[in-house]
């Protein structure tokens, strides 16, 4: 026992932002032994978009993608930070990021993020989902989403272009980053209803502040075809990645199967 560490199979830093608190309810659902999960929050000023609207004249796409632009330019400390606790991968905590301006905004992104981290792993909620597709072997496939319809469009694209074709969106266009992870059960499962069909081979939910890891792995049993919330997905991505094979039973056929 001399040489025993806590963590000792991998200590995955997660970056999220300030106003985040989907990512960490789902991370504690997933307490492998060896394993750490280490959060850094990156500050995110609180704003109602509507709200926000309402001041500067702007409709809610534009306040949206202004949201994503301070994210970006808040994320290099959170980065920093959580770097110096020795961590073993990085998994990002956000989503609408990883989508943004399709196949090549997302390489360009994801490059950014290598370039403060060097040869460290990256997980990302983009990646996590087109190779959890691949492995399911889903061609047609609807998303969830809480975004406004400019964030719809570019998880729409993104998907198009890596070659799903996307039969339907259900954008639930919450009013703030926090009223995000105030949607109901309700809600999640009208949506779910309104986007199946015998036409949909999967389905992905997006947004990281919307947990849905108590919902999904009952619904895949009902409709029977994969549904994958994008936490899922990055836990899943980032343990593999990390050399953890462990199955996790009642939390999705992702962690389950594959």
């Amino acid at each position: 026992m001399d040489n025993y560490q806590v963590a000792q199979r991998a200590r995955i830093g997660v970056l999220i932002p300030s106003t985040n608190t989907g990512v960490e309810y789902d991370l504690a659902k997933f307490g492998l032994t060896g394993v750490s999960w280490h959060p850094s929050r990156f500050w995110i000023e609180l704003k109602n978009w509507a709200d926000e609207g309402k001041k500067t004249g702007d409709d809610e796409n534009t306040i949206f993608e202004r949201f994503l632009e301070m994210m970006r330019g808040e994320m290099p400390m959170g980065i920093k930070n959580v770097l110096s606790a020795k961590i073993t991968h990085l998994m990002l905590g956000m989503s609408a990021e990883t989508f943004w301006g399709g196949m090549a905004g997302n390489i360009e992104f994801e490059q950014d993020i290598k370039n403060q981290i060097g040869d460290l792993g990256l997980t990302t909620g983009a990646a996590a989902c087109r190779d959890a597709l691949h492995l399911f072997k889903a061609k047609r496939i609807s998303v969830i989403t809480p975004y406004p319809p400019v964030g719809d469009d570019n998880v729409r694209r993104f998907f198009d272009e890596i070659g799903f074709e996307v039969k339907h969106i259900a954008g639930l266009n919450r009013p703030s980053a926090t009223a995000i992870a105030e949607t109901t059960i309700k809600q999640v499962v009208d949506a779910v209803k309104a986007i199946d069909g015998d036409d949909v081979d999967a389905i992905i939910q997006c947004g990281t502040n919307l947990s849905c890891v108590d919902i999904f792995p009952t619904l895949e049993h009902w409709l029977e075809k994969p549904l994958i919330p994008i936490n899922v997905a990055t836990i899943w991505h980032a343990l593999r990645a990390s050399g953890i094979q462990d199955q996790v039973i009642g939390k999705g056929r992702l962690m389950e199967e594959f």
